[in-house]
């Protein structure tokens, strides 16, 4: 098993900054991904970003390129998000999520573990 614990959400103004953090702990050998994903009220899961363990290859969704930016650090087996220039409709619920196993990385279900969850609100 693996656990991840999300934090560094909050409330920001529009153009504000915010780096949210993913502390995995358990099985995390098992692993070969994180990955970020956000829920809005009302709306579907969808992809954030994500990063391999090896080789640390860096995927976006096209609504955060430029703005957000994934990095890790192997030795605390954690995976931050530095997100810049927040919009109010980057407003959501976000998760952490790590999987075990080759697959399309930039869906949800290839995911095995997942977070609690962080909120984080962007005001107008």
């Amino acid at each position: 098993q693996v656990q991840l614990v999300e934090s560094g959400g909050g409330l920001v103004q529009a153009g504000g900054s915010l780096r949210l953090s993913c502390a995995a702990s358990g099985r995390t050998f098992s692993t070969n991904a994180m990955g970020w994903f956000r829920q809005a009220p009302g709306k579907e899961r969808e992809f954030v970003a994500a990063i391999t363990w090896i080789g640390g290859a860096k995927y976006y969704a096209d609504s955060v390129k430029g703005r957000f930016t994934i990095s890790r650090d192997n030795a605390k087996d954690t995976v931050y998000l530095q997100m810049n220039s927040l919009k109010p409709e980057d407003t959501a619920v976000y998760y952490c999520a790590a999987r075990s196993y080759s697959g399309n990385i930039y869906r949800a279900h290839e995911y095995d573990y997942w977070g609690q969850g962080t909120q984080v609100t962007v005001s107008s």
